[in-house]
């Protein structure tokens, strides 16, 4: 979700996500901004130095580095990046796939909501993600109900007449994340269930 509806929505303005055959749904960045139960599911099995791919306005990243962590947020985004500094946390201006530091001496990296999404190739994000982490490191993702299909869409984001460009998500299903994790290297995949939400810890 890029370009400059998503930095307005991070606002608080309106904007729908749409899909290729027309349905909309909104985006609702409020989430983004407030720590959940599974969002301390998830800090709490954060282990180390953490990468938070996707940061958005960097909630996890400033909650770990309040905590005394180490954490690093990464987003496209230039609003976002802003956002998770005002917060208290470290954040850079960068897509998962450039140059990263601390590339291989990562212990845990995050990808909250949905972001296991990113690109549309899940197999592909996780394999990148392997060369980040550390031997033994972890991933922790957040994925759709076991009931919910694995998919990839093209969306984009809407608001009125204004659009922004086709890009590809994915969606993962608790169903099968064994199997996408196993596939970039990751041979251990344990998912339970907070608040609603399904996380997983690949490993």
């Amino acid at each position: 979700m890029i370009g400059e509806l998503y930095a307005e929505a991070l606002t608080g303005a309106p904007a729908l996500i749409e899909h290729l055959d027309g349905t909309t749904r909104p985006l609702d960045s409020g989430p983004w901004f407030r720590l959940d139960a599974a969002d301390e599911a998830l800090l709490g099995q954060c282990r180390g130095p953490t990468l938070d791919i996707g940061s958005g306005p960097g909630r996890l990243t400033a909650a770990l580095t309040r905590r005394g962590g180490y954490a690093l947020g990464i987003d496209i985004t230039p609003s976002a990046v802003g956002l998770t500094r005002s917060a208290g946390g470290r954040a850079l201006l960068r897509d998962v796939f450039d140059d990263l530091p601390g590339t291989g001496r990562w212990s845990t990296a995050l990808l909250a909501d949905g972001n296991i999404g990113i690109g549309g190739h899940p197999q592909a994000l996780l394999r990148r993600i392997r060369e980040l982490v550390r031997p033994g490191g972890a991933v922790l993702a957040d994925l759709a109900p076991p009931r919910e299909p694995s998919r990839v869409d093209r969306v984009r984001l809407r608001r009125g007449e204004l659009t922004g460009e086709w890009f590809a998500w994915a969606t993962v299903s608790a169903a099968d994340v064994a199997r996408v994790a196993a596939s970039a290297g990751f041979p251990s995949a344990r998912c339970w269930t907070v608040a609603g939400r399904w996380l997983a810890r690949l490993t």
